[in-house]
């Protein structure tokens, strides 16, 4: 049996009246007859008494109603979940972020996907640094990523979703704790550093090493951080300053930290957001256009 025919049946069955039921399903009624005999040969057995004034169910027309509608019933379903899927409205999508200064766009975003796409499921996942990060997206082990780069691999596009500059974190018994100036970087030749690893693709320790060098020294890095976090305990703890950013300045409110916004130039560290270019799920895009309309970003 098929799907037609099944829908034969129940018109009939419902209407028990061959010529009302053709009209809901808009055939001519020699077709449906034909349908329903069909359907009966297939079945070995008759689903109607009908003679040329009444038509009746038998016991095993009876007994094919509530599993007819049941198939029905879950053909309609699956129709619609096709939909959802199609428009973007069901779906997972795996997005892996690096660093603090991304946590609070995070909880955003997932506030709005399930306001507004409430069928879509975000399995987020942080990792330390964000080259790992965006390497997830290339070997589809992530649908999309957060972190800061200075190189985008080819097959990723990205977005700018956070505006973002650079500041140093400093003691409050620092010397320069009060100034309401913003300051250079050749203001902190002679103090001592506490950086994040340097590795490939790590941006703050580049961007460390670019001011120093452009203002004539080389940073005295004395202790390295696993993250954020720490390195900004042994910032509050006096061991030395922080090159950071300004979005995590924003996120800190530990009495014993002040953050030096700096006036100089070096290449950007904004938030970006970066996915598979050639990644068409409609899920994905789901999530991209909220992340656009957070970040306010034209469509």
């Amino acid at each position: 049996m098929d799907i037609d025919q099944l829908r034969a049946f129940l018109a009939v069955a419902e209407e028990l009246h061959f010529g009302r039921a053709a009209e809901r399903l808009h055939v001519a009624q020699p077709p449906l007859s034909r349908t329903i005999k069909q359907l009966e040969r297939t079945l070995g057995t008759t689903l109607f008494d009908r003679n040329t004034r009444s038509v009746a169910l038998t016991d095993s027309g009876k007994a094919l109603l509530d599993p007819a509608r049941e198939v029905l019933s879950a053909v309609r379903r699956a129709r619609a979940a096709v939909r959802a899927a199609d428009n973007g409205d069901v779906g997972t999508v795996r997005i892996v972020f690096a660093g603090v200064s991304t946590h609070r766009l995070l909880a955003q975003l997932a506030r709005m996907v399930r306001s507004h796409r409430p069928g879509i499921a975000l399995e987020l996942s942080s990792q330390n640094f964000a080259q790992p990060a965006v390497k997830k997206v290339l070997d589809n082990e992530a649908d999309l990523a957060f972190g800061r780069w200075d190189v985008i691999p080819a097959g990723i596009s990205s977005q700018v979703t956070l505006p973002d500059s650079l500041v140093v974190a400093v003691p409050d018994t620092h010397r320069l704790a009060g100034t309401t100036e913003r300051i250079t970087m050749s203001d902190l030749a002679s103090d001592r550093f506490v950086s994040l690893a340097s590795h490939d693709g790590a941006v703050l320790p580049d961007r460390l090493r670019r001011l120093a060098k452009a203002h004539g020294f080389v940073a005295e890095v004395v202790q390295i951080a696993p993250d954020t976090q720490t390195a900004l305990a042994l910032v509050g703890a006096e061991v030395g300053c922080h090159l950071t950013l300004a979005s995590v300045a924003r996120n800190v409110t530990d009495p014993h930290i002040t953050f030096l916004p700096l006036t100089d130039t070096v290449p950007d560290v904004h938030l970006r957001a970066a996915w598979r270019t050639a990644d068409t799920s409609p899920a994905l895009h789901a999530v991209l256009r909220e992340m656009m309309a957070l970040a306010d970003i034209p469509g």
